[in-house]
């Protein structure tokens, strides 16, 4: 089956209830890593462990959709490792009691007024929920079910909430002072998968089924809390509902939280302190990274990981199987004429910008992209390369609001200097952007990598480049045209600037992303093999990575790996 008849039944709404069983039957047969090939749950040694751990330092463990079959994986890996170091750990899973929730995406509900009248398909929840707490279960590890912790009465009366907040006052709204209708909107868009919900004929009423789940979600944690008294909260991505539901209520109440994801390298993940890491890497203060020199060694290694992002062979996720350097070298196939210098503007996905980095010069996305078009087409010296992200087909989920037609409806006749790389192009990225002029970002992450190999970067939105003395940092559209107004450069970036930017890669990849080596990459649903023979291999000073982890959970420590000096 060939990646665009794959992308194509994903999207099908008639292949949903098939995805579903699909699904049901994965959960049940093997999606879920048995971890009882290297816990004995019945064996004296974890049984003891399981009993001095019962009265250690109190961790809740917000996994709550056990349906993403490898972030549940990591959560009962990391349960396990901190149980082993003396901590009481509670889980926590939802059991299809929210009215709506990260796990709802189109290309599995893709009858929208169903979704607004129902919820979640019972297939959706049945594989979300029942399997992934068979195997925290068979662990012998503490389990706490969402639906224990709200009563049907509460459950109606954030119903009723919901309905009764002014559309325009959603996006704001709040629930004894938790941000509901920012979480909310957010799983809104996810569900939609687009950046607004104005073209949505049910936008309304989708956001205020999440708006209900927001609400579910911040009396039935406000419960648990309260009972469970823990000092320090997990949630994976810590955005969302109801993941960001939980910590903004564990922050609100003085409690500290920890969110994770799976970073970029493979075999590494990213962890932060009390917020999300699309937030903390923008914020986190540039001493962390300023001002030490690279050793040839660690320069070497960072210089060969960027030049190994252009085929992603050192990742867990590849956009391209086998990109094409070539497509994108010949600048006459694009259209471009090889005598005028021309710039790249790497997009985002809609719904991810809009749910990520909040808006800097420009209000929006599309509000960048179209007032960029539009000062190119005013010079015809200059030339414009919009290469859309791939992951608009590729991602999860699939993209429903397409760069493509937002631009075929600003500009039915695309200036003649203006060329669009459309997202399913085997165009390499990184050919692109080494060829032209200057690279134009919003959001986009690859403002990291370009910047250390000398390319221009010109920063029109929120991104971790930003403000760190790497790029052009637009703080008004005025600004950003100010900005555009020095093109052509004549250049690369000077030594010293491309310098500090190698230094920050070098933070950004291999120290703020931690690797754990005996996490492999598998093929389906899981992703994830955590690959050990023991439980010795997760204690303490067997794996530096998890070393790191683990103290930043208990003990507050940052989560970085160590220098080498």
């Amino acid at each position: 089956m060939t990646a665009a008849t794959r992308r194509k039944l994903r999207t099908m709404p008639a292949a949903a209830w098939a995805r579903l069983v699909r699904l049901n039957v994965l959960a049940r047969t093997g999606a879920h890593q048995d971890f009882s090939t290297f816990v004995d749950p019945g064996g004296a040694s974890w049984q003891a462990v399981l009993k001095a751990a019962g009265s250690g330092q109190r961790v809740l463990l917000a996994t709550n959709v056990g349906g993403h079959f490898a972030l549940a994986a990591i959560d009962r890996l990391l349960a396990v490792a901190l149980t082993l170091r003396g901590a009481n750990v509670t889980s926590v899973l939802c059991n299809a009691i929210l009215p709506a929730c990260q796990m709802c995406e189109i290309n599995l509900a893709p009858n929208v007024e169903a979704f607004v009248r129902r919820g979640p398909p019972a297939l959706l929840c049945s594989y979300c929920f029942s399997p992934a707490a068979k195997q925290w279960r068979a662990l012998g590890l503490p389990l706490a079910e969402l639906g224990d912790n709200v009563t049907d009465d509460e459950r109606a009366r954030a119903f009723d909430h919901a309905q009764t907040i002014a559309a325009a006052d959603i996006r704001a709204a709040t629930w004894e002072g938790l941000p509901v209708g920012e979480h909310a909107y957010a799983g809104a868009l996810r569900y939609l998968a687009r950046g607004a919900l104005d073209q949505e004929p049910l936008g309304e009423a989708v956001l205020r089924r999440f708006l209900a789940g927001a609400i579910v979600t911040a009396i039935a944690y406000g419960r648990l809390i309260d009972a469970l008294r823990p000092e320090v909260v997990i949630a994976h991505h810590g955005i969302y509902t109801p993941q960001g539901i939980v910590t903004a209520l564990a922050r609100s109440r003085g409690i500290r939280v920890v969110t994770w994801n799976p970073a970029y390298r493979r075999h590494c993940f990213i962890f932060s302190h009390d917020d999300t890491y699309h937030h903390t890497l923008m914020d986190e203060p540039i001493e962390r990274w300023e001002g030490r020199s690279l050793s040839a060694a660690e320069r070497d290694t960072t210089l060969g990981y960027l030049r190994s992002r252009w085929e992603g062979t050192g990742d867990w996720i590849r956009f391209h199987q086998d990109p094409d350097f070539s497509t994108a070298a010949d600048l006459k196939g694009l259209g471009l004429d090889p005598a005028k210098p021309f710039c790249v503007a790497f997009t985002n996905v809609f719904w991810d910008a809009q749910l990520h980095y909040p808006a800097n010069a420009f209000s929006n996305q599309l509000e960048w992209l179209v007032e960029t078009i539009r000062w190119f087409a005013a010079r015809s010296n200059l030339q414009l390369v919009i290469r859309v992200h791939p992951a608009e087909i590729s991602g999860s989920p699939p993209s429903r609001q397409l760069a493509a037609d937002e631009i075929r409806s600003a500009f039915p006749n695309l200036p003649a200097n203006v060329i669009v790389v459309p997202p399913e192009s085997a165009a390499s990225s990184y050919v692109l952007a080494e060829h032209a002029n200057a690279a134009l970002i919003y959001g986009t992450k690859m403002g990291v990598e370009l910047a250390a190999v000398g390319i221009p970067v010109i920063v029109a939105g929120e991104a971790w480049v930003r403000n760190k003395g790497l790029t052009l940092d637009a703080i008004s559209k005025a600004h950003y045209f100010a900005l555009l107004s020095l093109l052509p450069f004549t250049s690369r970036i000077d030594p010293g600037r491309r310098e500090r930017a190698l230094a920050y890669a070098h933070h950004f990849f291999f120290r703020r992303m931690i690797p754990l080596a005996f996490v492999q990459p598998a093929s389906g649903p899981r992703r994830f093999t955590v690959a050990v023979q023991g439980l010795d291999q997760l204690m303490p000073g067997s794996d530096p990575g998890l070393d790191v982890i683990c103290a930043g959970i208990l003990r507050g420590s940052p989560f970085e790996m160590p220098a080498v000096d």
